[in-house]
């Protein structure tokens, strides 16, 4: 008798015909069932071909080293057309230094990245430490709380309003605005009303627009926005409202969703492989690699859409001029060829931070320092202060194929 959904999915997984799988079912994601389907096609089909799904005919990409290419190929595979497995609404275009290609992508990506450069990286590391401690002081003993709630959400947008260089009361739009941003109209947890996701995005580009043009009145600053204004490549993005729009929201959604669902996901991963957890109390030195295997086992954002340009052959297949190419990452941080005992996780792994989870090539996370800064600092500090965290209740998981999401996580801190 089949006992879990797991089981169930594997079962389906093996008797649904190749052709019709589809791996970008998102009730999948939120029941935490996708992995066989992916498993399946890494063994039988790396390079897949779904013709019909609620986003239209789609090339699947499940391999490490098939993603390796088609992401490292970017004079082939645009990111133009989106990076959504859906389709763009034609009337509602937001652009962003991650949908473009170069030479444009690099004008707009190039002044903003001194913000978590070197010049300020010794201001960001303080400020995560200074957040990480006063946040961790506040968790209450002997009691269940929400972790997502009190540590997840709240260090990740502390560090985003220092980032923004906006103030503090402002800090829930952040969030408001990452969840528009990453909403679909389809089923699941991150759907929503079209209407309703452009007008708060509309506020936000508002919002943004009337600090633009603040900023660009005073003097230089490493805050985004500032740096924005006043770059000669951007100075005049606030002309381009979609474009303005789509920067700032790839750098708000690149800032909250990934590390907050890291920050959740590692500690849930080390509740469900104690050995670990035990290796680590025994062995802090190895939080650093620990937070890059955090990282591939999470794999905060599990895909990213292409467009090829030309035909392409890969795998022996022949990608066409125009057809949509979803690189699942999530499939290659789970490829053994890449990852021995790849469903394993071990903080100890040597390759861990070859993962996929960043993306490879000219759209490489830029900030992907700054996330295992905080990943480390809060671990070091959890060590310092607390016995085992346990996770004492069901873990709420966003229903999606863009963010792998926890929503809700209750956990208890032994007293």
């Amino acid at each position: 008798m089949l006992t879990t959904p797991l089981e169930q999915a594997r079962k389906e997984a093996a008797e649904t015909p190749l052709n019709k799988i589809d791996v970008s079912d998102s009730a999948r994601f939120g029941s935490n069932t996708h992995w066989p389907f992916f498993d399946r096609l890494r063994a039988e089909d790396p390079v897949h071909y779904c013709a019909d799904s609620p986003f239209g005919p789609y090339w699947s990409i499940t391999s490490y080293a098939d993603i390796m290419t088609v992401d490292t190929n970017h004079k082939i595979f645009t990111s133009e057309d989106g990076i959504f497995i859906g389709d763009r609404d034609p009337n509602f275009v937001v652009r962003s230094f991650v949908t473009v290609d170069d030479p444009l992508h690099a004008k707009w990506r190039k002044p903003v990245m001194p913000a978590v450069g070197r010049e300020r990286i010794d201001e960001i590391e303080a400020l995560i430490h200074e957040r990480a401690e006063a946040i961790l002081n506040g968790l209450p003993r002997g009691e269940t709380f929400d972790w997502v709630d009190r540590v997840a959400k709240e260090l990740t947008l502390d560090l985003l309003v220092a980032l923004f260089d906006i103030p503090y009361e402002d800090r829930a739009k952040l969030l408001e605005w990452s969840n528009a941003t990453t909403a679909t109209d389809k089923v699941g947890d991150a759907s929503m009303d079209m209407e309703e996701r452009k007008r708060i995005l509309g506020e936000c580009v508002a919002y943004f627009s009337a600090l633009w043009l603040e900023r660009k009145e005073q003097p230089p600053k490493l805050d985004f926005v500032s740096l924005f204004a006043h770059h000669p490549d951007t100075t005049d993005l606030v002309k381009a409202p979609f474009d303005l729009m789509g920067n700032i929201l790839l750098l708000i959604v690149g800032g909250n969703d990934t590390t907050r669902n890291a920050i959740s996901g590692g500690l849930l991963v080390l509740n469900e492989f104690p050995d670990q957890y035990d290796k680590l109390i025994a062995n802090p030195d190895l939080i650093p690699n620990m937070c890059s295997e955090i990282i591939r086992w999470q794999t905060p954002l599990p895909s990213m859409r292409r467009t090829a340009l030309q035909d392409f052959e890969l795998g022996g297949k022949t990608i066409k001029a125009g057809d949509k190419v979803m690189m699942w990452y999530v499939s290659a941080n789970r490829d053994a060829a890449k990852f021995d005992e790849s469903y394993q996780f071990r903080i100890d792994r040597e390759n861990a931070r070859s993962h996929m989870a960043y993306g490879f090539g000219v759209h490489r996370c830029m900030g992907n320092h700054v996330a295992e800064m905080q990943l480390r600092i809060l671990w070091e500090k959890i060590l310092a202060k607390f016995p085992k965290i346990e996770v004492v209740g069901d873990v709420e998981c966003l229903t999606s194929n863009y963010v792998s999401g926890i929503e809700k996580m209750p956990v208890r801190i032994p007293t």
